[in-house]
């Protein structure tokens, strides 16, 4: 757990930072920055989805994989999400603390920050090899990459940034905790089909920070990261 424990830390300094720099940021300025960072996080999704579906052979051929599934798993994904409900709960939830703490934009920070931070491969092969091996250094470049982002994060999207430590804690925890039962399935071509969704979530971020009217509720996505699993699943018991 200390690996999850230091990567949590490590978001809550960075988000505090961030909100240092927030106070005397000009209005015009935060609005550069906020598509300069989206223009990165659409960036970093792509090169997600790329490394996950294309690999190359001996012979120097390029294949691609996944493309089906991933469709498959968007739709699915925000459909559950839809009928769930599940952004506008969130948001709604992060509506409450705004009025209670009156810390403006409590909702979009805490949501696109938990989905940034805890999408990954890195989240999942560091908190199988934490909780395996005892080795949590992959969590701590993780740690690294994540405290700058969340300095970026803060002193643009604000304060919900810093409480993304919370599902950091649990998501990350909870893979190291049972890792010695996860790890014989979260591996190969599971892992790479669960990274490529979830980066795929990640470029839709990136797309609601570009352009603000461009409402891709990611939230509602979540779901999505499931039907790899569920599919893998099901090809096992029918073959």
């Amino acid at each position: 757990m200390l690996g999850t424990i230091v990567n949590a830390a490590a978001v809550v300094a960075g988000g505090l930072l961030g909100l240092l720099f927030k106070k005397g940021m000009k209005p015009a300025l935060e609005e550069s920055i906020h598509k300069a960072l989206g223009v990165a996080v659409l960036v970093l999704g792509f090169n997600g989805i790329v490394s996950s579906m294309f690999t190359v052979s001996a012979e120097g051929r390029l294949s691609s994989s996944g493309e089906l599934l991933l469709i498959v798993s968007l739709v699915v994904g925000m459909l559950a999400g839809e009928l769930l409900r599940i952004d506008d709960r969130l948001n709604s939830f992060g509506r409450r603390i705004e009025q209670k703490v009156g810390a403006a934009g409590f909702a979009a920070s805490f949501v696109n920050g938990t989905l940034i931070f805890c999408v990954g491969a890195m989240t999942i092969v560091g908190a199988l090899n934490d909780g395996l091996y005892h080795d949590p250094s992959i969590l701590y470049v993780k740690s690294m990459l994540d405290a700058i982002g969340a300095v970026v994060f803060g002193a643009t999207l604000g304060v919900g940034v810093c409480f993304c430590a919370i599902p950091i804690l649990l998501y990350e925890g909870g893979l190291t905790l049972l890792a010695g039962l996860l790890e014989p399935y979260l591996q190969g071509a599971l892992l790479d089909q669960i990274c490529m969704v979830g980066y795929a979530m990640v470029a839709c971020i990136g797309i609601n920070f570009i352009s603000r009217e461009a409402k891709i509720k990611t939230a509602n996505l979540l779901p999505a990261l499931l039907v790899p699993a569920v599919w893998s699943f099901l090809s096992r018991l029918f073959t």
